[in-house]
């Protein structure tokens, strides 16, 4: 120590007493204290001063400081002669242990020796620095060597979990697991002696005592461990001897594996760990026989999810729409798990993977299920029943069949071939059954006498070409200075009812969904012409067949905006209306009382042989774009009322077409002027068995002057499959002339804003006497397009600290019944001396928020916890 130390040493000391003692045994600074300038400080070298005259000298100068230096060892009460001195003063020591203990702020000087034996740590100025941000000043030496061996493994806490955490995570390099590595902070601890410390830690809280302790061995066995306890049923014998013996301790293994597998900051080195792990014990291979419902509550590693996925699909095949509520709840409790998390599924391609698993295997039980209440196909009295069957419900098909593909799609570049019978199930049930059942079943009340197509009309249905003056109009009516519509080209009406519950979850937004008969055929250049206001629609004979309303060209959106103006409108593209920001957009539509907005991503990428196999991800994409869009209108622009409707909507299947799709035409009519895959347009085209034939007077309005005749396949047949064929639109299926129009508003009223459903827990709660315990919750009221699901994180707690593992549940259930709202959940809770007298409490908190949802007292009492 220099001398400037030591002067500062000794002054702080003389600040709060006028005596202090050194007692330098070892004679480290007896040449040097005689030097040592001290500003009216007297220095006596108690072995050289009789202590009876230096005892009269302090009494006789009460203001004068004093430095009693001595080479010998303080002498014990009974043979001190300045005892009554020394109780009222201050010692000082300048050894390095001495210095340590200060520097530490330890006030037990029976850490003395412990402190020379930590001497290799404790040369390193960084880790002593680190040392003292963590040490109490009451701590003995267990506890200095927790937080030596926090130090060494940069743990966030001087806790056992925390050190394996950042132990095991050094064992992935550069995204691999070598579990036979030798990290370097575990070289550290060995290297500073403290590996008997760091296992004897290990033992006493996970039951770890190996002859030959290593972190590969204490891994394996903390993942065997957590899986076995989690079993519903015998584990693989293969496995027994991994087992922690301690059933108590055992219990810790599973609450650090939760801890792990919980924090964003480690769960993808326990991802990597877990892998290596099982394909070392070939677990896949051991886990084989074992069911759903057995592996229900294990997440210790990703081969279970697999095995579970690969259960739930063969019972889905099987089951063919038989009661799924089993497979329902099992798929719910997996996605709140650890390896399908939806909330960790951002940070990891195969958990997007898993979680698109379940997704397919929700869609096609649901799609079974549907398909299953209508076992003997379909029959419509007439053509407003089948039309309010598919808005009502029918819809659902499709809607069901573009989720599955699309989750399906999303697991296809893991590799996984698990989803390829069940894609053969659906197609077959979808492009084999359900749209030929369908387009049977509508063909019968479309054609003949009385059919659809002679009239074209259902009551209380608007017809499309009259959207303007039965939707638009009775808006200013109502009070609207400014109307925005959004027309997105092909948005299918399941479509469109996925994108009102999406803008139902916000607050502040109601959207409802209604439906209009479009125009026939079913195409672009038409349906966008009816959705104009105008008092007459007619084709104009063209190469182009352009559509005329009142007389003007409306095929661009040049033509479009100019047309518009006669009511004080415009007419632009959504990406450009977003792309001008807050501002300069309500400066353009300022003076504008009619806004026409165009939306085109589902047909711009289903239309093309090269992209239409994106159609669905093109539909889940317009959802998204369309609510951004309405946010923007709404909350930017200050739109009050936006309508969003489509042209037309469309047909697709995932399966290549054969010859029976195709309705063949050895030769185009004579007066044909537009031939397309779903529609020929032309004049005196008279009728064909082949196809549905009608007159754009009847189907859309047009002026007998400026109207067409045409043909259209029936069912959802093809005339040719020239380009693209598995995306069409043009003829008369209900899901490309059910047409949706959404109409979205603002509100501030308390039925316009949004709330997560209510939870409470089930049964009495109060007490827990096993190491793992069920706990029951229910979701009190259904989710609806106002009550919004909501994910939480259940644990026991002390105050704030965890005394259990943390697991996720969702309550999203739509149902009525009260039983089918039900979610449960086991909690393990840490071994080890719990005060059944203390306030422990069962808390759940909100996934995403951290808010605190729910709070209940509970005793813990584990008395005889270790027998079970």
């Amino acid at each position: 120590m220099s001398q400037q130390r030591l002067i500062e040493s000794l002054t702080s000391l003389f600040s709060t007493r006028p005596v202090v003692f050194w007692h330098d045994v070892e004679a480290e600074f007896a040449l040097v204290v005689d030097g040592l300038q001290l500003d009216g400080v007297r220095l006596v070298r108690l072995d050289d001063t009789p202590t009876l005259q230096l005892k009269i000298d302090i009494e006789r100068s009460p203001g004068q400081r004093w430095l009693i230096y001595s080479t010998q060892p303080e002498p014990e009460p009974a043979q001190d002669w300045l005892l009554d001195v020394r109780l009222r003063s201050k010692s000082f020591r300048a050894d390095t242990t001495s210095i340590l203990l200060e520097d530490l702020g330890l006030t037990t000087q029976a850490l003395r020796h412990h402190l020379k034996e930590r001497a290799k740590f404790l040369r390193a100025k960084d880790r002593v620095e680190r040392l003292k941000r963590l040490v109490l000043p009451g701590d003995g030496a267990p506890d200095l060597d927790r937080k030596m061996l926090a130090v060494l493994t940069r743990a966030d806490q001087p806790e056992l979990f925390a050190m394996l955490q950042r132990l095991f995570a050094s064992l992935v390099v550069d995204g691999e697991a070598d579990l036979a590595a030798q990290p370097k902070a575990w070289q550290d601890i060995a290297a500073n002696d403290l590996a008997p410390e760091f296992w004897g830690l290990v033992r006493s809280q996970l039951g770890y005592a190996d002859a030959e302790p290593n972190l590969r061995d204490l891994l394996v066995r903390v993942l065997v461990t957590d899986l076995c306890r989690c079993l519903d049923g015998a584990p693989p014998r293969q496995l027994a001897h991994f087992v922690l013996p301690d059933r108590a301790l055992a219990a810790n293994a599973s609450v650090f594996a939760a801890r792990w597998r919980s924090d964003l900051a480690f769960f993808s080195s326990y991802n990597v760990l877990a892998r290596a792990v099982a394909q070392e014990l070939n677990l896949a291979q051991l886990l084989a026989s074992y069911t759903a419902e057995q592996l229900a509550e294990c997440m210790a590693f990703e081969e279970l999810e697999l095995r579970v996925v690969q259960d739930l699909k063969q019972r889905i095949v099987a089951g063919a729409g038989a009661n799924m509520d089993v497979v329902h709840g099992l798929i719910a409790r997996r996605r709140d798990g650890h390896w399908a998390n939806p909330l960790l599924a951002s940070a990891s391609e195969r958990t997007r993977a898993l979680a698109a698993c379940y997704d397919a295997l929700k869609a096609a039980a649901d799609f079974f299920s549907l398909k299953a209440s209508h076992a003997a196909g379909f029959s419509f009295a007439d053509a407003a029943t089948a039309f309010g069957q598919y808005r009502e419900h029918l819809y659902r098909f499709d809607q069901l069949y573009r989720h599955f593909h699309t989750a399906a799609d999303a697991v296809e570049p893991s590799g996984w071939a698990v989803l390829h019978e069940l894609r053969t199930s659906i197609e077959n049930l979808y492009s084999g059954w359900f749209v030929p059942q369908l387009g049977a079943a509508w063909a019968k009340v479309v054609e003949g006498d009385q059919g659809l197509l002679q009239h074209w009309s259902l009551p209380d249905v608007t017809p499309q070409q009259a959207f303007y003056e039965r939707e638009v109009q009775p808006l200013y009516s109502g009070g609207a200075k400014r109307v925005f519509v959004v027309i997105s080209d092909a948005l299918r009406y399941e479509v469109a009812q996925e994108l009102v519950q999406f803008t139902n979850g916000k607050n502040r937004f109601k959207a409802s969904l209604g439906t209009m008969l479009g125009v026939l055929p079913s195409y672009t250049a038409l349906g966008m012409a009816a959705l104009l206001p105008h008092q007459t629609l007619a084709y104009k004979e063209s190469a182009n067949l352009d559509v005329l309303a009142d007389g003007h060209l409306v095929a661009t959106l040049e033509q479009r905006n100019e047309h518009l103006k006669g009511v004080g409108g415009m007419a632009i593209k959504a990406e450009d209306l977003i792309a001008l920001g807050k501002e300069k957009g309500r400066e353009l539509v300022r003076d504008r009382q009619l806004i026409y907005i165009y939306h085109d991503r589902i047909d711009m990428t289903g239309d093309k042989q090269a992209s239409e196999s994106k159609t669905f991800e093109a539909a889940a994409q317009t959802v998204q774009e369309l609510s951004q869009l309405l946010g923007f209108i709404i909350n930017s622009l200050n739109g009050s009322t936006v309508l969003v409707t489509a042209d037309h909507g469309f047909i697709y299947q995932e399966s290549p077409l054969d010859g029976a799709d195709k309705s063949t035409l050895e030769d185009k009519p004579a007066g044909t002027l537009k031939a397309k895959k779903r529609y020929l347009i032309g004049r005196n085209l008279g009728t064909t068995a082949k196809a549905w034939a009608g007159n754009t007077a009847v189907t859309a309005g047009t002026t007998p002057e400026g109207s067409l005749d045409f043909w259209v396949p029936k069912g959802a047949s093809r005339f040719h499959f020239a380009g693209g064929a598995r995306f069409v639109h043009g003829s008369a299926m209900p899901q490309e002339v059910v047409i949706p129009v959404i109409t979205v508003r603002e509100s501030e009223a308390d039925h316009a804003k949004t709330r997560p459903v209510n939870i409470s827990v089930l049964g009495n709660v109060g007490k827990m006497v096993t190491s793992s315990q069920r706990f029951e919750f229910i979701q009190t009221d259904a989710v609806s397009e106002r009550v919004l699901a909501r994910t939480v994180v259940v644990s026991l707690r002390e105050g704030d600290a965890p005394i259990s593992d943390e697991q996720t549940l969702t309550f999203d259930s739509t149902s009525q019944l009260l039983d089918e709202r039900k979610r449960s959940v086991f909690l393990t809770v840490l071994a080890g001396a719990h005060d059944p007298h203390r306030r422990y409490d069962l808390v759940m908190r909100d996934a995403i928020t951290k808010v605190e949802v729910l709070r209940l007292p509970i005793k813990v009492d584990l008395a005889f916890g270790s027998d079970f």
